[in-house]
């Protein structure tokens, strides 16, 4: 059985930042920091902050603005994380309504309705609660049938949401999927730590998995194949959990929030993603230079430059290699969806794609597409 993906969707948040209006709230905040820390900074007692740059941003990154649910927040040198209302039980959920918000977009892609859904999937990186699942939760909002449930895999949680849901429709426990990857990252970023205050940003993704058979959409992708590896790390980490309120003595730590170390996660994941890319090809009978295009994961440009150059023996051109996150920053697991949602329509019948994710855990995911 062909399985495809027949449909994507994209919800972007109305409120941007730009890296100068982001680094002007970073500077206010270290200017508001050494004042008052002045006399323990001067006895050495206390570091002084230094301040960020736009140049330095680009260059770390390639980012140059990113997308949040909430702008005043994280530009409030005196708050310096997005707002976000408490909602009453009765209300859908923030993450739930990002998610149908795309989804509803992926849908009509694939000219099917919700009601031919029977697996709704929520993959992404942080989940706003532990139960119920938002996925049963989008599942309701949209009027699905069957069944839900959410899945985390870090920033590969989507290409793991496709493998799965593939897998799913091959056995005949579900006919249609639903794979939405909704991120409110900005929420777990810590706008007040110079080296990673600019790298999330909030999105939501949505793709229609079904088989090649029941296909209505006008242009769909088959899914040639699907590899996953992951591999534990401690590199990138967020320790938040339900059970720190079990021990309130470190509950608000730095570590509660995300944190990375940055040389390593490049040194260590990025042969990881090659090689678990070359394999997959391998297995396949296929070489780089069979793909026109290579949707990666959104999260450093140079990362993709590498692992791009690494794959194809040279430097990609720029139609080959797609980048969103200047304009949407590191959006986890939706990166690489966004940049497969905008950069898929030109390509001919025939054509074919690697979409490839990777971040904590670590975690590799690489799945094979070609244009029906």
């Amino acid at each position: 059985m062909n399985i495809v993906i027949s449909g994507t969707g994209l919800y972007t948040p109305p409120d941007s930042i730009s890296n100068d209006e982001l680094v002007t709230a970073f500077n206010q905040y270290v200017d508001l920091y050494n004042n008052q820390h002045a006399e323990a900074i001067a006895t050495g007692d206390r570091t002084a902050l230094e301040y960020s740059s736009s140049e330095f941003i680009v260059k770390a990154s390639g980012i140059q603005s990113r997308y949040v649910v909430d702008k005043a927040g994280v530009l409030d040198p005196t708050f310096m994380r997005p707002r976000i209302p408490e909602r009453p039980n009765e209300q859908p959920s923030l993450l739930a309504e990002m998610a149908v918000n795309a989804a509803r977009q992926a849908l009509d892609n694939a000219a099917c309705s919700a009601e031919e859904i029977d697996l709704v999937i929520v993959a992404c990186s942080n989940l706003q609660r532990a139960y119920p699942a938002i996925a049963i939760e989008v599942q309701q909002l949209l009027g699905c049938g069957g069944y839900g449930y959410d899945m985390n895999v870090a920033c590969s949680s989507a290409t793991f949401g496709i493998g799965a849901a593939a897998d799913a429709i091959r056995s005949g426990t579900a006919r249609r999927a639903l794979v939405v990857n909704p991120e409110i990252t900005s929420a777990h970023l810590d706008f007040r730590d110079r080296d990673c205050h600019f790298i999330f940003g909030d999105v939501a993704t949505a793709l229609v998995i079904e088989a090649e058979q029941d296909c209505r959409a006008e242009q769909a992708f088959r899914i040639l194949g699907t590899k996953f590896e992951t591999r534990f790390s401690n590199n990138i980490r967020n320790n938040f959990g339900f059970l720190n309120n079990s021990h309130p003595e470190t509950r608000d730590s730095r570590d509660k929030l995300f944190m990375q170390n940055g040389r390593k996660v490049f040194k260590e994941l990025l042969p990881m993603v090659t090689q678990v890319i070359g394999q997959h090809l391998e297995q396949q009978q296929l070489q780089a230079s069979d793909f026109k295009r290579f949707w990666l994961h959104q999260a450093n440009l140079t990362m993709n430059l590498f692992a791009a150059k690494k794959l194809l023996g040279r430097d990609p051109e720029s139609h080959e290699l797609p980048i969103v996150l200047d304009r949407y920053a590191n959006t986890s697991s939706a990166g690489s969806v966004i940049a497969f949602h905008l950069h898929s329509a030109d390509l001919q019948s025939g054509n074919r794609g690697i979409l490839s994710s990777f971040g904590a855990g670590y975690s590799v995911g690489s799945v094979l597409l070609q244009k029906c």
